[in-house]
């Protein structure tokens, strides 16, 4: 029986499972936790507390068909000016609250698509930040960017507040896909950006692709990851396109029948893997890859991994605080998202109350599950012995996981490790242990 065969019987090429950047994943968030959570968890930050900030700017010139984010297009910059200003008046609420002293470590932009700021309104921002927040102690400052909309203006004012890390969306760079999906860009507007990010010293560069695309081919992804390695990124997102158009009304205008089958995507990522890793690039978690030097890979190596809303990170803060429609805030205590509708984010923050709509408390057995998924999403292995928050029942977790995962695992009663061939299955796995319905319809395909 070969290696597709094995995870054929194992289900990859049906099952549905959530990405668990989280435990429990976003579709368990409730409205009986909010504002007075947020507040709570807040109040009770330790005072000299390291902090992580994520900005959120939902807006965009144009509404990529393939994109499942809460975003809104706007060909003006007036809704512009008065989002940064509700984001800076709820950035202030949220200073008051956490104690005197902080130290904020990484400062994230994303969206949307945040450069459409202009410079003056992106100074504005970063600026406004930097007053309540502190800069001093920044050890990165990053951005999503996309390369047709952004000039060397914007960038300038991106790196005088400490830009070193820029992620740039490509997703595909065949016409033919990118027609399919709305998402016009070219090969010399990428390079450009890349240019002018590398003469500002900006040499950290991330590039965000996808496969499983409509009309999308290995012959085509190959040509497209020709131009993307040629830009010398020194990290590599390589996602599976997620077709929920139940959830993203602007998906249904994607043709369903161009979409390629469950084992081609699994054949597409196979071989865009075998390219990067040909290339030099380090294999992070499942859908990460990271030159050798870059600060991810070095985690990788050091165990100091980590998942979040924002993919695979190095970040290990446990208090990321989101600003902005829809943002989610994580603490130990738990999570909390923001409203997603733009206008109601602005109206609550207006009447000065909290923006906070729903969110998850954290029971000790939902954190020591949360240490298991990530272990296994970042290493296709966890140990009881290494758990940061060990409960007596993850002994009959791994137990039941390993009896379930069969001959795709190896388990010592301490230790399980899944087996190279089997990695693909990790979400199932995670999905089993998580007790997440498999089939849910709130959820992408687990290749």
């Amino acid at each position: 029986m070969t290696h597709r065969d094995l995870l054929r019987r194992h289900g990859l090429f049906d099952a549905k499972v959530p990405r668990f950047t989280s435990y429990p994943p976003a579709n368990r968030f409730s409205p009986e936790v909010g504002g007075a959570d947020r507040t709570r968890w807040l109040s009770d930050t330790p005072d000299g507390s390291d902090i992580s900030l994520y900005a959120h700017i939902p807006f965009c010139r144009r509404l990529c068909w393939f994109c499942a984010c809460r975003t809104q297009g706007t060909k003006t910059d007036a809704p512009l000016a008065r989002y940064v200003a509700s984001l800076l008046d709820e950035a202030e609420a949220v200073r008051a609250i956490l104690p005197a002293r902080i130290r904020t470590r990484r400062l994230h932009l994303g969206g949307g698509t945040p450069t459409i700021l202009p410079a003056a309104l992106m100074d504005m921002l970063l600026t406004g930040l930097a007053v309540r927040f502190g800069s001093a102690d920044l050890d990165e400052v990053s951005v999503e960017i996309d390369p047709t909309e952004i000039d060397a203006e914007r960038l300038a004012v991106l790196a005088a507040h400490g830009l070193n890390r820029a992620s740039l969306g490509v997703q595909d760079f065949d016409p033919k896909v990118q027609q399919a999906i709305g998402r016009l860009q070219s090969v010399d507007d990428t390079r450009a950006t890349a240019q002018m990010l590398a003469d500002l010293g900006v040499t950290a560069l991330n590039i965000d692709l996808l496969y499983g695309l409509p009309f999308q081919t290995r012959e085509s992804l190959s040509r497209t990851l020709d131009d993307v390695v040629a830009l010398n990124p020194t990290r590599l997102a390589l996602y599976g396109y997620a077709h929920v158009p139940w959830m993203s009304k602007r998906q249904q205008v994607i043709p369903s029948d161009a979409l390629p089958g469950p084992e081609a995507r699994f054949d597409l990522f196979r071989d865009a893997r075998a390219r990067l890793l040909l290339e030099g690039f380090a294999e992070i978690g499942i859908d990460h890859f990271a030159r050798p030097g870059d600060s991810l890979a070095v985690a990788r190596d050091e165990g100091r991994l980590a998942r979040s809303f924002q993919g695979y990170t190095d970040d290990r803060v446990d208090r990321l605080i989101g600003l902005g429609a829809s943002a989610i805030s994580r603490f130990p205590e738990g999570y909390v998202q923001n409203h997603s509708a733009t206008a109601q984010y602005q109206s609550e923050i207006a009447a000065g109350r909290s923006s906070s709509a729903r969110g998850v408390r954290l029971t000790q057995a939902d954190r020591a599950k949360g240490d298991i998924i990530e272990a296994l999403m970042c290493y296709h292995a966890v140990s009881l012995d290494r758990l940061p928050d060990p409960v007596p029942e993850a002994a009959d977790w791994l137990r039941d996981l390993a009896e379930s995962a069969g001959d795709a695992v190896d388990f010592d009663g301490r230790r399980l490790t899944i087996r190279p061939w089997a990695h693909p299955l990790v979400r199932i796995f995670a999905a089993r242990l998580g007790r997440t319905a498999a089939g849910a319809q709130t959820y992408s395909a687990a290749i």
